[in-house]
């Protein structure tokens, strides 16, 4: 079963029907974030677990012939040892129905790719900013719609996520940096433009609308068609792409960024 609901923060209404699909013993894919409430997150990933069902998220923005060409890199060692991984991603939403709506709804997609990426996060701090509104309290917005993250992961790569709520087409939607220590590469917009940069020469790689994706909207149509295959195939739910356990980790992440604005302080997952 394909699942989207919405609710608070976009995740505040997947619980529910996902309990009730898993306990009838069928596979689901869910839409981001898993939820916006972490003990229901793990609920959803463990029932999964219990029933040794396939349980997957819609965290679409990796599913590229781009990002799988720059993945290939890295495992292979063409950039070297990784040392930084930067990603930025941000669109207009106006959205104010939460002071945390921008966080926990936008930046399960960033931080999934800086996970495929650089693995683990082990410590993140984190500043945000409310935009500018008009008629809002104070003349700012509701929603903390600007973030900047400084993220540390277990293996030593350091990295950070800039995001907005404040930003429109003209500004791109994402753009993706790691840079190792032989070379680096910068994916943009998810699947448009992909550059490869050597470090020690004027060596440079760039490539286009890799395998024939076009714009970011065909991802939705890459990351239920790689669902559909692995269910046909018959995967192990662990070895799901983009699974529940993943996206419970991504949240994990999120509210961790969350309590290190609260508290002013760097906090270790």
């Amino acid at each position: 079963a394909s699942m989207c609901t919405a609710g608070v923060e976009n995740g505040g209404d997947h619980y529910t029907p996902t309990m009730e699909l898993l306990s009838a013993g069928i596979p689901v894919l869910g839409e981001k974030p898993i939820s916006n409430n972490l003990d229901c997150a793990r609920e959803m990933v463990a029932l999964a677990k219990a029933k040794n069902l396939r349980y997957g998220i819609n965290l679409n923005h990796r599913f590229t012939p781009a990002a799988l060409r720059a993945k290939e890199w890295v495992t292979t060692g063409r950039l070297g040892e990784i040392n930084l991984i930067n990603m930025t991603m941000w669109i207009n939403n106006p959205n104010e129905t939460s002071p945390w709506f921008h966080i926990r709804a936008l930046h399960p997609h960033s931080l999934d790719v800086m996970r495929y990426f650089a693995g683990e996060v082990e410590r993140v701090q984190a500043f945000f900013k409310r935009g500018p509104r008009a008629d809002g309290p104070d003349g700012r917005r509701v929603c903390w719609s600007n973030v900047m993250v400084n993220l540390m992961f277990k293996n030593g790569i350091i990295g950070s996520l800039r995001g907005s709520y404040d930003s429109g087409p003209g500004y791109g939607l994402e753009t993706l940096e790691v840079v190792g220590s032989e070379a680096r590469f910068v994916l943009e917009d998810a699947c448009e433009h992909l550059h490869f940069y050597s470090r020690m020469n004027r060596l440079s790689e760039h490539y286009d609308y890799l395998g024939g994706m076009m714009s970011f909207g065909e991802t939705f149509g890459s990351r239920i068609g790689r669902w559909v295959e692995q269910n046909a195939a018959k995967a192990e739910p662990e070895e799901i792409d983009a699974s529940g356990e993943d996206a419970l980790k991504v949240q994990s992440v999120i509210e961790a960024v969350i309590r290190s604005w609260e508290t002013g302080q760097v906090v270790t997952l």
